[in-house]
Formats: C-alpha cells, structure tokens, sequence
C-alpha cells in the first residue's frame, strides 16, 4: 500500500476516522445508505432531477407505459421491515409503533367486540355502488344526532355514499375533480402524495404548517391564499395526522363557510373520536365541519370518516363519503370503474354499529384507554430526554422530532433503519412531507428530522418499542455514531465505501474542521462516546 507524499499510517489513519464522523453528519441523500434505500425503492427515485445520480432499475418498468407511483409510508416500511424479518405472522416478535390502525381487541368498558356476522342469501349479490340503503341511513342519523340537533338542514341517505376505505372515498372524491389548484399542508395524511400524483387535474398547492404555531392552520392566511392563488379546493386531515392536532372550535367553523364561498373544503376526519380533553366532562365528545353545515346540499363540505379508526375495524374495509347530494351521485359513477362498492355483508353488519348510543359508549371507552397509552408513551420518551415539541391532542399519533440527536440518528428514515435492526418500526417523517412532484432533496424537507409513532398498539407492543428505542440511544452513548448509519443488509447500486475512500486521499478543509466541531459539540451534548 502507498500513502499519499507526506503522510504517515497514523495520519492517514486519522484522516479516514475525521472523514467517517464528518460523512456520519450527511448533508446530501447520496450520501446517505438510508437514503439511497428509499430512493431505489420502485416509485420513490427523484424526478426531473439531473444533479442525482439514477437510482431506479430500469428493469422495475418493463410494461410501457406503467410507472410506480410510489408506496404509502406505512407500507414502505412494512416492506422494509419485511426485508429484516419481519412477518404478519409472527409479528409479536416485533413492536409495530408505525402501523396506522388502532388495535382491534377487547378494551375496558367497550361493547363487545363483534365476532360473527351473519350473510342471508341476498347479501351475497352485490351492493349498489353508493352502498347499502339502511346502512347510508344510519350513517345519515349518527351525524344528525351527533352533530345537527335543531338544525333545519338534515341529512339523508342521499347525502352519504358507502365506500371500501378511506382511500377509495379519497379516489372517487379525486375523479370527479375538475382541473383546479387545490391546497394540501405539511405534514398531512401520506396517501395524499398519491392521490395528488395520480390524478393530474388536481394541480398541488402547498402550505407549509408552522411548528412553532403547534401546526395551526392559518385561515386567514387560507383565505388570502384562496383570494391570490385561486384555489379551488382545500384537502386536509382533521384530526390532524400524523402531528396530532385539530382543527375546532372557531376555525373550524371559518374553514367550513369558506364552503359557502366558492372553495371546496375535503376533511378527511377518520380521528373524529380520539380526542383527549383534560376535562374528564369533555369524555365521549367527537369533532366534525357536519356541526357547522348550514346546508348539506348547497355547503361544498365533504367528509371522509368509517369504521377503520374510530370503530377500530380496518379490516372490514366500510366507510364513507358524506356531502351534497349531488356529489353523492357523482361517486357513484366514479365508484362504479375505480372499486366497485363496498363488501355486502359487511356493510349489513356495520347498521348496528351505528346506533348513536353504541357510538356514544365506544367513543367514551376509546377515549379513556387511548388517553392513558399517550400519556404513559410520552412520559417514557421523557425518561430517555426526547420531550415532544408538540404532544398530541388527538389521533394516536406522536410527532417526535429527532433534531437534538447526533447526526445520523438525528434524521427519521436513518432512526427508523436502526430501530429495524431492534424489531421495531416507526414512520420517518418525509412520508408526511407531501411532494407529489419527488424533487425535493430529502435532507430539506421540513419534516426530515421526524418520526411518527402510534401508539395505536396494544400497551405491551408500546413498551416493547420504546425498549427498542433506548437500546439504541445507549448504543449512540456507549459506542459513538460510527455504529450508525450502514450495514441496513440492502445492496446498493453504487459501491457506498468508495465515497469514503476518496475523501480520505483529499486535504482536509477548513469547511471540513467546522463540520467535525459542530459534530463533537452535538455528541458532547448527547453524552456520546465520542466527545
């Protein structure tokens, strides 16, 4: 071996553990295996980017005409987690704090979980496409009585259409969208990445949220924006995931009369029921924009809610779309070539469910257990001093920012790679930074320092995550940031040392010493062995 003119074994030697720590404190995707990993996912390759290398085998297209359009968070990183060995059917080995479904077992005070359903011969026809009649009804009465008591303006069954999934009311929603510009926010709901990238006429508008306004939705902002850009529609979570904030009160009730003003407002409200009032009266409340309808045929109010969440049944796939009649029609036709219609005996099953005071009785045990599993999960990230920023008022969900944490660990898809490799999955956060267009260095997104946690699990699986997580920040401690960052058993396009290898040949630069004191001064911070 021949070392560069001037330099000893030593010195070299040095130089290689510098360019390490500095290389560690990435600046770039490309340098980053994590990174690199999300971005060779099919779907997920930056576009209309030259200054990135090609990421994407070309071999994934081999259909003309077919492009992937890019996997939800949720089922990147199952798929990730899968490549680690991680199976549905032996996943109490893991702790699942990424999944967003709330658990669907017995909980206290609740009613009884349903356990068989029954099928006459007629059910096993199909359902019209806007769904069951007794079943749109019921829906149709829940929202009367939960939210329109002494109002003028009632729904009927004509203002509610049955749908397979939250996603699919999303889609049939989409498809009968004109060419409009329509407003989302960061972070919000990942699957609007795709819905927004799939259907063209909907062109994005975004609106980044203000971490140190807890999130908060500016309406009049909206408004001016709504004035300047000729925004059309506004789509949006509410409760907000994955920050776990809402909407209410009187915001909500300026963002629905902006329904009355030549804006459509879509509120996706899956979290209606999973609210937390410090105010043990407040138990059993839910939100919904349906309390400040004054209209639900003129109002271009729509709203998307099911059985998924708040019921905690996301396998039986029953949901809806609740708005003006005339929308209701429209979903139908687009129902009627995007999915079909809903499971026939499942939306039967469901009509119960929907009786107000089970509703009300779910709604009071969910908010007591779901209530008690936040407070134990953030008292125990307090314990391992990663405090959340803004703790959740609602959904499941938690926004931790890793920001404080030496780099890499200091970024979510790195966080989340390293909790893979302890049985552990939680969603890094620029699944929520809505790009439909997949230009956006990842390292500049606003949400890259984040993760999403649910605590949706059962306590048990909560615990067992979290045990993940201080095992790794003990690791950061004990062993310093050289452990992090590789080695995710993923075989990448490009040979990763190479880049390592050459910085090591080249002067060390004043730009370079300031990057490893920035570097020492943050694991110093941590505790880091490598202080």
């Amino acid at each position: 071996m021949h070392l560069p003119r001037g330099k000893s074994f030593t010195q070299l030697s040095n130089m290689f553990d510098q360019v390490l720590d500095v290389m560690r404190n990435m600046k770039h995707e490309k340098d980053s295996e994590a990174h690199q990993i999300f971005r060779q996912s099919a779907g997920h390759a930056p576009r209309g980017v030259v200054a990135l290398p090609e990421t994407v085998n070309p071999e994934e297209e081999t259909v003309p005409g077919i492009q992937h359009p890019g996997s939800t968070g949720v089922i990147y990183c199952s798929e990730r987690a899968i490549a680690n060995g991680f199976s549905y059917t032996a996943q109490h080995e893991w702790a699942n704090l990424g999944q967003g479904a709330p658990e669907v077992g017995p909980i206290p005070n609740a009613p009884e979980r349903p356990k068989t359903i029954e099928m006459s011969l007629d059910s096993l026809e199909y359902a019209p496409t806007t769904g069951v009649k007794a079943l749109r009804e019921a829906v149709a009465n829940l929202y009367n009585v939960t939210y329109r008591q002494n109002k003028a303006s009632q729904y009927t069954y004509e203002n509610v259409c049955i749908v397979p999934g939250g996603r699919a009311g999303l889609s049939r929603v989409a498809a009968v969208i004109g060419d409009v510009y329509t407003s989302y926010h960061i972070p919000d709901y990942t699957a609007y990445d795709q819905v927004l990238s799939a259907f063209k006429r909907l062109v994005p508008v975004p609106t980044a949220l203000d971490p140190s306004n807890k999130y908060r939705l500016d309406i009049q902002q909206t408004k001016k924006d709504i004035a300047t850009q000729g925004l059309a529609v506004i789509l949006a979570s509410n409760p907000r995931n994955p920050t776990g904030q809402v909407i209410k009160g009187n915001d909500l009730k300026e963002l629905v009369a902006l329904g009355r003003e030549g804006t459509t407002i879509i509120l996706d409200e899956f979290y209606s029921w999973y609210l937390y009032p410090d105010n043990d009266k407040d138990i059993g409340k839910s939100i919904s924009s349906a309390e400040y309808i004054e209209d639900v045929n003129q109002d271009a109010v729509i709203i998307v809610d099911g059985l998924t969440k708040n019921w905690r049944l996301p396998g039986w796939r029953v949901c809806w779309v609740v708005g003006p009649k005339n929308l209701v029609t429209a979903l139908s036709q687009s129902g009627s070539f995007l999915d079909g219609g809903a499971n026939h005996p499942l939306q039967l099953a469901a009509i119960p469910l929907l009786d107000p005071t089970h509703a009300r009785n779910e709604r009071i045990a969910l908010q007591k257990h779901f209530k008690m599993k936040r407070d134990h999960v953030l008292a125990r990230l307090k314990d391992l001093h990663l405090d959340v920023d803004v703790p959740p008022n609602a959904t499941f969900y938690i926004w931790l920012n890793l920001e404080k944490l030496p780099a890499p660990l200091n970024n979510g898809l790195t966080f989340f790679e390293e909790l893979l490799k302890e049985q552990t999955i939680v969603i890094p956060g620029i699944f929520f930074d809505i790009n439909p267009s997949h230009r956006r260095n990842l390292f500049h997104s606003p949400c890259h320092h984040f993760v999403r946690l649910s605590f949706g699990p059962p306590i048990e699986d909560l615990d067992k995550g979290i045990d993940a997580i201080a095992r790794v920040l003990k690791k950061a401690k004990k062993e310093g940031m050289r452990a992090f960052g590789h080695k995710y058993g993923h075989l990448l396009s490009s040979n990763p040392i190479r880049p390592f290898t050459d910085a090591c040949l080249n002067v060390v630069s004043p730009s370079l010493i300031y990057q490893l004191q920035e570097e020492h001064r943050r694991a110093c911070e941590f505790g880091s062995q490598d202080c």
